[in-house]
């Protein structure tokens, strides 16, 4: 069941709630209208489907566990035709299903119970990284559009990335990734510089760089198990071979 409600707001954000338990869903919406959101809430996969594809919503807070279609399931659709960043919620303990999230597209996780002054910064950082990553698109900037290591190609503003002829299907939050770490080939970025580059905030807990640096290998190295490409500098951070 999808529910909306006017927000007073003129900043003209939308966030998506998707969580099936209803007074947590509507005490989310309550404090992002508080902050000048604009916001709905769905309970089930089904209706967050349709409201994610009608709604157009410039973030999306998304439960794991919900009826009808798992958040999952949910988060994989969404990204086969939105960019839109996703925050997923999890009451699990277990660090697969954040990794899992990670690898279907979400761009952030957030476990139960949590505060809600920490979702409202995520959800901040995220509309951030948004304006901040249309700014440079759409402004004439002296960086390059397109960024090239060997055989590897990444084209900026058609967000599409490549390695000779063949495409490699990257989510919005891998290809930034892969940007940061391309305009800074050669140099070692901490962990925590990548979060705040690719995700906007900072935060003592960067096991969500692990998880993408990881699945960005998978997808361009030769070897995953020995990359050549993204170097790990042990107990510094992170290198893109120059």
């Amino acid at each position: 069941m999808l529910q909306t409600k006017p927000s007073q707001s003129t900043n003209g954000a939308r966030v998506l709630v998707v969580e099936d338990e209803a007074n947590l869903a509507d005490t989310i919406a309550y404090n992002l209208r508080r902050e000048g959101y604009e916001a709905a809430t769905a309970g089930d996969g089904y209706s967050a489907l349709d409201a994610a594809k009608t709604q157009h919503p410039d973030v999306v807070v998304l439960d794991l566990m919900l009826p009808g279609i798992d958040g999952l399931e949910l988060c994989r659709r969404i990204r086969r035709s939105s960019a839109v960043p996703i925050i997923m919620l999890t009451a699990r303990g277990d660090e697969l299903d954040r990794v899992v999230g990670l690898e279907v597209g979400a761009d952030d996780y957030l476990a139960k119970p949590f505060s809600m002054r920490e979702l409202l910064a995520r959800v901040r950082a995220l509309l951030r990284r948004r304006d901040l990553l249309r700014e440079e698109m759409g402004g004439a900037t002296a960086r390059s559009d397109v960024l090239q290591s060997g055989d590897l190609r990444l084209d900026v503003p058609g967000h599409r990335a490549s390695i000779g002829s063949a495409d490699v299907a990257l989510t919005p939050k891998e290809f930034a990734l892969l940007e940061a770490l391309l305009r800074h080939r050669g140099q070692v970025l901490a962990p925590g510089q990548l979060l705040e580059m690719v995700w906007g905030y900072s935060d003592a807990d960067t096991r969500t760089v692990a998880v993408h640096i990881r699945s960005l290998r998978e997808k361009i190295e030769d070897d995953a198990s020995r990359p050549r490409r993204i170097e790990t500098v042990r107990g510094v951070g992170y290198r893109f071979a120059a």
